[in-house]
């Protein structure tokens, strides 16, 4: 869902990232999940050929050594060479779903200022001091986890990892740059009224989630960042962000036990958060499942149309079948939804599925558009096709050209040292084990048809999903009708 993270790393992330460079450090850190994940909800599409040649090379990780600093930060280091480039992620579990009551964003909001000043350099100086030695910096918040990426050349590495350790330790807020902040994102909010494909995905996030904490929008709403004050800033960064609940990751051209040096004096003193990671509870049941929310916005001549019901969280058992089900279902330019609904029928440029899987749950969601008058053939077909999956699984040559498409994709998971700590994060982070990029492939071609069906039957909507249809109100709501139960509100709820 692009309003929350971008796919992505949420993860559709939201961030503050500079350059190319510095975009790409974020963009691993979903890899597990982008595979399956939707292209952005637009007038074109430009997703792969599902025929991705196979790598038959093993893939493994370096070897990891692992370190603690006196204040309690956990460190991973990895030796990979030959290029003299060294990254570091420093992840912390201060994700969105620790937003506050009535401050959601916030989690968002802090991440951003924290290159904006600390107390040894202004925030001038912290850009200056990272792009002279060619370095990249790049910070992001997902609804589990905050993280700050940075890439260098080697022989600059201990002193860049000092930056770092100066934006988590020693963050200076100064008012100026939190009121600047501020207006930006209220006018990024009111630019976003705009784009009908980002209001339609934040309407789904709330029909999915509700109250949950992850209910909201990573960056939060008009409504509550427009209250954002720097006490709200620094109490968040003092009671959430701490060694306890932080993890660094390096990997490249640099000696573990030189990480392990270099981590003690950069992030020696640290203090504050929580002892212990936050517990998010799962969700016992979509809010919105069965009902049909109507987004009105009355100037559109097409419909923006959302469907979503329950996923599973991050390392469930069924992600290796409920993927390759997926990649078949709707996850690529050759999937059943897209020969179906676009190229059988020409009912819109893009369509697909994914499962948006986190670390409390998750949600299997399809995303397209169409023009008002084919709103309800749209949701039709795709329910039809999704339904005829549910009831007799794949045939076995989909499920074979799935396989082999996403394992060929996967080693792209361990071509880079960005990539390589991202993997290392989120396999940590989310209990997958140490072996998981060297068997991923392995467990992915053991899946079987009986598996797939198993996972089509729970996943591919046995319940009513929640339908959130964004476009005029008075032309498509009569043709929703016998869906279920409708709801209709302003576009500008969603501001």
């Amino acid at each position: 869902m692009a309003s929350r993270k971008s796919p992505s790393l949420k993860s559709s992330v939201k961030s503050s990232l500079k350059s190319t460079a510095a975009r790409a450090v974020k963009a691993p850190a979903r890899a597990l999940e982008r595979a399956t994940r939707k292209p952005p909800a637009s007038g074109r599409t430009a997703t792969p050929s599902r025929k991705a040649a196979p790598s038959s090379s093993a893939l493994k990780l370096p070897e990891l050594h692992e370190s603690t600093t006196s204040s309690g930060l956990k460190v991973i280091a990895a030796e990979r060479g030959p290029l003299p480039l060294v990254s570091m992620r420093l992840v912390l579990r201060a994700g969105s779903a620790t937003d506050p009551e009535g401050k959601h964003g916030l989690a968002d909001f802090t991440a951003r200022l924290l290159r904006r000043g600390t107390r040894r350099l202004s925030a001038q100086q912290v850009d200056e001091t990272v792009e002279f030695v060619g370095a990249s910096l790049g910070v992001g918040v997902s609804e589990d986890v905050m993280s700050i990426s940075l890439t260098t050349p080697a022989e600059h590495f201990a002193q860049m990892l000092g930056v770092l350790g100066q934006l988590v330790r020693e963050p200076t807020f100064p008012q100026a740059e939190v009121d600047d902040a501020r207006e930006r994102a209220l006018a990024q909010f009111a630019n976003d009224l705009d784009d009908p494909s980002v209001i339609a995905d934040r309407a789904l996030v709330r029909a999915l989630w509700g109250d949950h904490p992850y209910g909201h929008d990573v960056g939060g709403s008009t409504r509550t960042v427009r209250t954002f004050t720097r006490d709200d800033v620094v109490r968040f960064h003092q009671e959430r962000m701490g060694p306890k609940v932080a993890m660094l990751v390096v990997v490249g051209a640099v000696k573990p036990e030189r990480v392990a040096a270099a981590a003690e004096e950069a992030f020696a003193g640290w203090e504050g958060g929580p002892d212990a990671p936050p517990v998010v509870p799962p969700l016992k049941k979509i809010p919105g499942a069965g009902r049909v929310l109507v987004v009105d916005k009355p100037d559109q001549t097409q419909s923006q149309v959302r469907l979503g019901g329950p996923g599973f969280r991050m390392g469930h058992e069924d992600y290796f079948p409920a993927t390759a089900m997926n990649i078949a279902l709707g996850g690529g330019f050759t999937s059943r939804l897209m020969n179906e609904i676009r190229v059988n029928r020409g009912l819109t440029y893009g369509v697909s599925a994914w499962f948006d899987a986190m670390n409390a749950g998750g949600a299997y969601v399809l995303s397209t558009f169409t023009k008002t008058a084919s709103t309800r053939e749209i949701i039709d077909v795709a329910m039809a096709e999704i339904g005829g999956v549910r009831e007799k699984g794949l045939k076995p040559r989909e499920l074979a050209d799935a396989q082999t498409y996403l394992a060929g994709l996967y080693p792209l998971r361990t071509e880079t040292n960005e990539s390589i700590a991202g993997s290392i994060a989120d396999t940590r982070l989310h209990g997958l084990g140490d072996d998981w990029v060297e068997k991923f492939r392995d467990r992915l071609r053991a899946v079987t048809p009986k598996q797939v069906a198993a996972a089509a039957k729970k996943y591919c909507y046995a319940e009513p999903p929640a339908v959130v249809v964004l476009g005029r109100a008075e032309a498509v709501k009569k043709l929703l009708k016998g869906l279920g139960p409708i709801t209709v509100v302003p576009a500008s709820e969603y501001e």
